[in-house]
């Protein structure tokens, strides 16, 4: 069956599964897989169908676009534009991640610096809404509001079926420089000027991200785009991918395959897969090869989350249990090394990934001039860097619930940043809606879901609901 003729199909099943949900039910997706860390109710009713969204309908190489399924994962997203010399203009770091998800949700990766987020590559949208109701989204069409209030709405408004976005040009290969820097201060002050100059030592930098293992141990790694043939590493079996970032002083080298740069992170799950033992080398020989991915380490939380196991095992040898701790702020690049400096202090929670962005410049026509997307809180023509820390610190008796969270949090705002939604949240309903667009998304619920039939933003991502 044809691409077209798939999603059609596709699309038709989803329509029909949306009327077999009562109409006193909450409207959810019935995915498999998921890629939020933070829990949410039972329930009994029926999902979404989804599974018939999940290809790329079609690809334009002369014009760079594709028409892509809401629920196509970006694994099959990239191997299906990679024959052409053509990639996502933002690809998230996880196999299993959506192109849908990434845009409600968002997503941000080393291209984020000179392209944006994905949702500014969208051309158009067609989206699900709360109402049952198929409309298309564009940025200039009667459902401009959708559009722009889309990002960042977590399914609170609807489900993408369909969108077309653009791509961008690769190479074969990715040619990586990794820079020692021991002071964080150092730091930020190279990643503000490749970000604005797009270039290292008279090198061109197309992929820009860093790791900061402590205070006098942090990397950035600049990725250039190249044809150029010469030898390419392999971090999909024995060796870790992290781990090769780190040596003495000043810089070192490495070059891999761009579908192999592309998904760097996946095999660990950044460097996650050491709580599973899977970075001990005696272990990963044995471990399937198939299996060093992090979809497989999401089963693996999952068993956790039912049978407590890591607590457990904690108490065993007379430790406290966890407080998760699973999160990715982002604040003005100005402002990196002051969080830093108080995280290393506060949080034992190491390493840390460091992601520079900008919105695309310019915005498309009829954005609002000072914050184009209205429920996620980014101003043009400022940079801001993504950190990212996903472990847990030990709870102490008798602290209240989600402590460590709430600490981030509080210093976050202090410093004018914000942080993503994807996992547990714990901010008061007033700050919340401050932050995340509040009254842009209640008149957009009365439009769009005006039955309630979807959970609202602050019900999901605060009450999980």
């Amino acid at each position: 069956m044809g691409g077209e003729a798939a999603y059609a199909e596709g699309l038709a099943r989803l329509e029909a599964s949306y009327r077999a949900i009562p109409a006193e039910s909450r409207v959810r997706l019935a995915k498999k897989t998921s890629n939020l860390f933070r829990a949410r109710a039972a329930t009994d009713a029926p999902g979404l169908e989804v599974s018939g969204l999940g290809a790329v309908v079609s690809i334009d190489p002369d014009a760079r676009t594709a028409d892509v399924g809401g629920v196509c994962t970006y694994q099959d997203f990239v191997a299906a534009t990679l024959p052409f010399g053509l990639a996502p203009t933002v690809v998230p770091q996880l196999k299993t991640i959506t192109l849908g998800g990434a845009v409600t949700g968002m997503g941000i990766e080393s291209s984020s610096f000179r392209a944006g987020l994905p949702h500014e590559a969208v051309r158009s949208m067609d989206i699900l809404t709360g109402a049952g109701e198929v409309v298309t989204a564009t940025p200039d069409g009667p459902n401009a509001d959708l559009y722009f209030g889309f990002p960042n709405s977590y399914g609170t408004l609807g489900y993408s079926t369909r969108l077309t976005v653009d791509l961008e040009p690769v190479r074969r290969f990715v040619e990586l420089r990794h820079v020692r820097f021991h002071d964080l201060h150092e730091l930020q002050a190279t990643m503000d000027a490749v970000v604005g100059a797009g270039a290292h030592d008279g090198e061109p930098v197309d992929y820009l991200d860093g790791v900061v293992f402590s205070r006098d141990e942090a990397y950035l790694t600049l990725g250039r785009k190249t044809d150029d043939d010469g030898p390419v590493s392999d971090y999909t079996g024995m060796d870790v991918y992290y781990r090769s970032l780190q040596h003495a002083d000043g810089v070192l080298r490495d070059r891999l395959t761009t579908h192999d740069y592309l998904w760097r992170w996946d095999t660990d799950w950044f460097w996650c897969s050491r709580a599973f033992g899977a970075q001990n080398p005696r272990i990963r020989r044995m471990w399937p090869k198939h299996l060093l991915r992090s979809s497989f380490y999401w089963k693996l939380v999952a068993l956790d989350r039912r049978w407590d196991i890591g607590d457990k095992l904690s108490a065993r040898k007379g430790e406290p249990p966890g407080e998760r701790v699973v999160q990715d702020i982002e604040v003005e690049i100005g402002k990196i090394t002051d969080f830093l400096d108080w995280f290393l202090d506060e949080i034992p929670i190491e390493p840390i990934w460091l992601c520079p962005l900008r919105l695309r410049e310019p915005a498309p026509a009829g954005a609002d001039p000072e914050r184009p997307w209205p429920l996620y809180p980014l101003e043009p023509r400022r940079t801001y860097v993504n950190v990212g820390f996903w472990s847990a610190v030990p709870k102490q008796p008798g602290q209240i619930d989600g402590r460590a969270n709430r600490l981030i949090e509080k210093r976050v705002s202090e410093l004018g940043g914000h942080k993503s939604l994807y996992s547990e949240a714990f901010y008061g309903r007033d700050e919340f809606d401050a932050l995340y667009g509040g009254p842009d998304l209640e008149q957009l619920k009365s439009r769009y879901d005006p039955a309630g039939r979807l959970l609202g933003l602050y019900d999901k991502t605060v009450r999980r609901q």
